[in-house]
């Protein structure tokens, strides 16, 4: 039996948000394919994920020098446990599935937060002479994305920052490759979004299939 976190970082829900209901299709299609899989859904627009703030960086080196939790500040003991938490359970599943829109060529900025919160040396990276070595080669990534333009090609192309984002921080963490269904030019065309939306599901049906 395997472990699927799915990870949404949009504030609304599948009836409004296109990446979301793509998202849905997959996981209904994951599901009939693996019955006995754990799937775990990551709202993080309303989760508890701690920014790395000054709590947190000095509750970090005190712990590197030999502190011990209950010797941190309440506020930074409560966040260090946190982010603990969050990628303890990051490393506990064996496939991923992100989920996003485009915001200003980026995803939300929560999805940054919980990405600073499992890129964690020593978890998820491991630092040495040679470079950094991911830790994390034992996990699938699914990348489902929603913009208003075009922008895995043509023109706008140098303007995808996020999944190349996203991609970049798999392979720092050792993920040997990651798979991607976009939802895009929808605020370009708006009379072919049924049509993009139906070829995204059909991808996302045979992506669940192997996934």
């Amino acid at each position: 039996m395997a472990t699927v976190l799915y990870v949404n970082a949009h504030p609304l829900d599948r009836s409004v948000s296109h990446s979301l209901s793509v998202g849905y299709e997959f996981l209904q299609a994951y599901r009939r394919a693996n019955p006995e899989d754990e799937i775990v859904n990551l709202d993080l627009c309303y989760m508890d994920i701690p920014q790395l703030d000054a709590d947190v960086l000095t509750g970090w080196n005190q712990l590197k020098s030999g502190s011990s939790l209950d010797q941190l500040s309440s506020g930074a003991r409560a966040k260090v446990v946190r982010l603990s938490e969050l990628v303890d359970q990051f490393l506990a599943a064996d496939k991923i599935v992100v989920v996003n829109p485009v915001w200003n060529f980026l995803f939300p900025p929560v999805l940054k937060a919980y990405i600073d919160a499992i890129c964690i040396p020593g978890k998820t990276v491991d630092y040495t002479p040679a470079g950094p070595i991911g830790l994390a080669s034992d996990k699938k990534l699914l990348h489902i994305q929603a913009s208003g333009s075009v922008l895995s090609e043509g023109t706008a192309a140098a303007f995808e920052f996020s999944h190349r984002y996203l991609t970049a921080v798999a392979q720092y963490m050792g993920i040997p490759s990651i798979e991607v269904i976009y939802v895009e030019g929808t605020g370009r065309a708006p009379n072919q979004v049924a049509a993009m939306k139906e070829q995204a599901i059909r991808q996302a049906h045979e992506l669940a299939a192997s996934f």
